[in-house]
């Protein structure tokens, strides 16, 4: 075998690589990782793969990969590497294995990772692949080499086992490749008022009749954005305005018109836009009006079959284990909380509207009631407001804690601040250690593989199917424990966090991609978006943390990911953006411009022909929001 033995670590094995025409060298660096580069001289070589293995001489006891490979011939794909690196963790031990992004060209055969938990074994290698379900890869039986097969790579190895492992791959790759891509990417955009001004006249003038919906509840005027709207539906589009979803308005974890809302309320502010400050106070309006039973209350309204908004159905998000129907579908608790927290940003921000703190208090006192005897929240409960067993104990209570925590900041309940530490200490000692991130994304959106196994691991990677939005919420409500009891121990406890969470950011610019993705983020180790529309609301979080820890890349990060919340904006102001959307809507033109769908290569591919561009935009998870996670980081002094 090559020299590339580490016998205290593993020991090593290569495949499609011919030794004699192979040359290994080494390079030490300050930060404790060795350079590696494998490089063979082939011609033409058409192989399965290139690949190095490395078999763990210990048992890891944390392991991480960026993506599951759930059967032999499945591997993590070039496509998915945002921030890749195999980690293991155990017996006084820790191996980070990290591919060189840099040695990554397009044209090559592209790079893989695998980890296959059984046999011990981590590997790094080249090999093409297919996207198989939504969305898994499958490696080919025949990858075609030419030239030299190249395998760069960084190896940390130490007899010491890493409390944060996530943290030296995230400062290796950020600085290395991170920190000047994005400077690079984002040098010579507009700041957020231009992308913000492209925004509000897309979905309050150019698509209004589309994008905009206003009646009258109770006596007052409200209104809101869609939940959706297709590019079929462009004014500039002569044949069938398709509609890809039911006309709705929600207010949930995802989709929050009322978050959107605050946003547009905070531009209006700044410009002296009466007429967008009206339409923000309609869609503040419209939350207040939806009717809460005893605290709890829905997050879907929209008309009836065959009717408007003056006589509209009360439902919620379709997204759930148990039904499609969003008449029938259960209430959520984490949309419930998400809802509340954002009354309270709206009332400790923008304006004192006592009424949202009284709704926020209803739901405070129903919920502090709900905890069961371990400190989880329910999940979905029943019509009877009795949980329905499944994600009974999941972080997704810790977003209930972080609305709970700042109630309790602004009424001084202590009895609110108990439940949510109590809370964030069982997540904190049985989630964040077995990285068991599941939530309501992770199994019940549009990647539903394992949705029949929820609470078990993969048995070939022996982790289990992860969602980052769920360590969004861990992180946000360890950040406001320390906000609201001045400890220490949560902000550093919400670090560990955050550096799991940032290991779905992209940490450079690939090469060959026509569209800046370095700071955007991915969702879930089986899904393949890049730039996905959480990154707006991730991001003020990311930037306070970088605030009160003093760590410039989180600055930095927080600030790359703002910028790609807007990359994906149809507008002139995006050039290389604009030019790949008109390849696939060639009939796009000056009145879409604002038109931005919520992530790119969603269906695990990217091109210069347009490929990974999708039809749709959802006002509350794409521009609406990326204007919002802007305008709030401003308004805090966090850039």
């Amino acid at each position: 075998m090559l020299s590339l033995t580490a016998a205290r670590f593993g020991t090593w094995s290569a495949v499609g690589l011919d030794e004699e025409e192979t040359n290994v060298t080494e390079e030490y660096l300050p930060d404790g990782f060795r350079r590696i580069s494998v490089c063979c001289s082939v011609g033409e070589l058409e192989e399965k793969r290139a690949a190095l293995s490395l078999t763990l001489a210990f048992t890891p006891e944390y392991v991480w990969t960026p993506h599951i490979t759930p059967e032999e011939g499945m591997i993590a794909a070039q496509h998915i590497f945002r921030t890749p690196a195999l980690i293991a963790v155990g017996e006084g031990k820790t191996v980070l294995l990290v591919p060189d992004v840099g040695d990554l060209k397009e044209g090559d055969v592209p790079a893989f990772l695998d980890w296959n938990a059984p046999e011990r074994t981590l590997t790094f290698g080249r090999q093409a692949a297919r996207p198989v379900g939504h969305v898994l890869f499958q490696g080919e039986e025949t990858s075609r080499f030419t030239g030299e097969i190249s395998l760069s790579f960084f190896l940390y190895t130490a007899d010491t086992a890493l409390i944060n492992p996530h943290r030296k791959v995230l400062s290796l790759l950020w600085q290395r490749f991170g920190h000047s891509d994005a400077e690079r990417a984002y040098r010579n955009r507009p700041d957020y008022t231009v992308f913000s001004e492209r925004t509000y006249r897309w979905a309050y003038e150019n698509w209004r009749e589309i994008c905009f919906r206003e009646f009258e509840r109770d006596g007052k005027k409200v209104g809101a954005p869609m939940m959706i709207a297709s590019a079929w539906q462009s004014p500039n589009h002569r044949g069938e305005k398709t509609q890809l979803e039911r006309v709705a308005i929600w207010n949930q974890a995802w989709f929050s018109s009322l978050r959107s809302a605050s946003g547009l309320f905070r531009y209006a502010k700044k410009t002296g836009n009466d007429t967008l400050l009206g339409f923000a106070l309609e869609t503040k309006e419209l939350a207040l009006s939806f009717p809460q039973e005893d605290g709890l209350f829905d997050s879907v309204i929209g008309p009836k079959d065959g009717g408007d908004f003056t006589d509209p159905f009360f439902g919620n998000s379709n997204r759930n284990p148990f039904t499609g129907s969003l008449e029938e579908s259960p209430r959520h608790i984490l949309d419930m909380a998400f809802t509340a927290y954002y009354m309270l940003v709206w009332y400790g921000e923008l304006e004192k509207d006592e009424r949202l703190l009284a709704y926020a208090s209803r739901f405070a006192d129903r919920v502090i009631s709900m905890q069961d005897g371990k400190g989880y929240y329910p999940a979905w409960v029943n019509k009877e407001g009795k949980p329905m067993g499944v994600l009974d104990d999941s972080p997704e209570s810790a977003m209930t804690a972080a609305f709970l925590l700042r109630f309790s900041r602004v009424t001084g309940r202590e009895d609110a601040k108990a439940s949510a530490l109590r809370a964030l200490e069982t997540v904190r000692r049985e989630i964040v250690p077995a990285d068991r991130w599941e939530d309501f994304e992770t199994y019940w959106s549009c990647s539903r593989f394992w949705s029949d196994h929820v609470g078990e691991r993969i048995p070939r990677n022996g982790i289990f199917k992860q969602c980052n939005f769920s360590i969004w919420f861990t992180a946000l409500g360890m950040y406001e424990a320390w906000k609201t009891t001045g400890e220490r121990e949560w902000l550093l406890s919400g670090q560990e966090v955050l550096d799991r969470l940032l290991m779905t950011q992209s940490s450079f610019q690939p090469d060959g991609c026509p569209i800046s993705v370095v700071g955007g983020f991915g969702v879930m180790n089986a899904d393949a978006e890049l730039n996905d529309a959480r990154q707006s609301l991730f991001a003020p979080l990311i930037l306070s943390y970088g605030r009160d820890l003093g760590l410039p890349e989180y600055t930095e990060r927080g600030k790359a990911a703002l910028y790609a919340a807007f990359s994906m904006m149809y507008c002139p102001e995006n050039p290389g953006t604009k030019e790949q959307w008109e390849k696939v809507w060639t009939f796009f033109g000056e009145e879409d411009y604002g038109f931005m769908m919520e992530n790119y290569g969603h269906n695990g591919a990217v091109g210069k022909d347009g490929l990974g561009i999708g039809p749709f935009t959802i006002y509350d998870w794409g521009n609406g929001a990326a204007s919002e996670g802007w305008l709030r980081a401003d308004d805090l002094g966090l850039l």
